[in-house]
């Protein structure tokens, strides 16, 4: 591969995930001679330890972009998966300078002023706030089963359980804080994870078919770094061309 052809990616996890769950995508682009960085947001992950009723989106959102700034990164393909999503609107709003191409990989996708929760199913929604428990002090929805992702392999199951941890409350019920609109100009793309389809976010595929962003499809669960890794980098190195 050329100098010309490699890539920056920075892959952004969803709720309950935190940078460990990208590896096997991860380590494809690298064999191809990219450069790829995999940062854990707050209060996730082996960042657990952080968590607090401060952690929020926005908060999640200047995680990345500090990311981006001390790493010295740019023309960066910005990729957030599922939760992922608002968090990487949130880095374009303040970043757009450094960012070649935004991915929202089966994402939730929220306007300036919206909450993730506001783009839930009413039910659901509060179905999640019901369910919400008190870990330390903060307030948090609990690990869902990995067949929520859908990860139906034992072994892969066992190690995704073995690794998620409890999502705070605020960072799906405090409002991203944008400027401007979603994306902020930067070019976007949605990739949707078809087999299931991950019914939470519909709202937002609507939204991105609404916007006119180009959207690809993966025949794989919501996890895909997990269940589809080889297609998935593809697919992520196709779109950084």
């Amino acid at each position: 591969m050329s100098t010309t052809d490699r890539r920056t990616f920075v892959l952004v996890h969803g709720a309950w995930h935190g940078g460990w769950c990208w590896p096997r995508v991860a380590d494809v682009l690298r064999g191809r001679g990219h450069t790829v960085l995999t940062p854990t947001l707050t209060g996730l992950g082996e960042r657990a330890h952080l968590l607090s009723p401060a952690v929020d989106v926005n908060l999640h959102g200047r995680d990345i972009a500090n990311v981006l700034r001390f790493e010295d990164l740019s023309d960066v393909v910005l990729v957030g998966h599922s939760y992922g999503g608002p968090v990487i609107s949130a880095v374009a709003d303040s970043e757009r300078s450094r960012i070649r191409q935004l991915v929202y990989l089966d994402s939730g996708i929220a306007e300036g002023g919206q909450s993730m929760l506001d783009r839930l199913p009413p039910a659901l929604a509060a179905a999640r706030i019901a369910a919400s428990i008190d870990v330390d002090g903060t307030l948090c929805f609990p690990v869902p089963p990995a067949e929520a992702f859908g990860v139906t392999d034992p072994d892969d199951a066992a190690w995704l359980l073995r690794h998620l941890v409890p999502q705070p409350l605020a960072t799906f019920q405090q409002p991203l804080a944008l400027s401007g609109p979603v994306g902020n100009g930067v070019p976007a793309t949605y990739i949707v994870c078809s087999d299931p389809v991950y019914a939470p976010l519909e709202a937002s595929r609507q939204w991105a078919r609404a916007a006119g962003w180009p959207m690809r499809e993966l025949a794989t669960g919501h996890d895909a770094m997990v269940t589809a890794p080889g297609p998935l980098a593809d697919m992520l190195e196709e779109l950084a061309r």
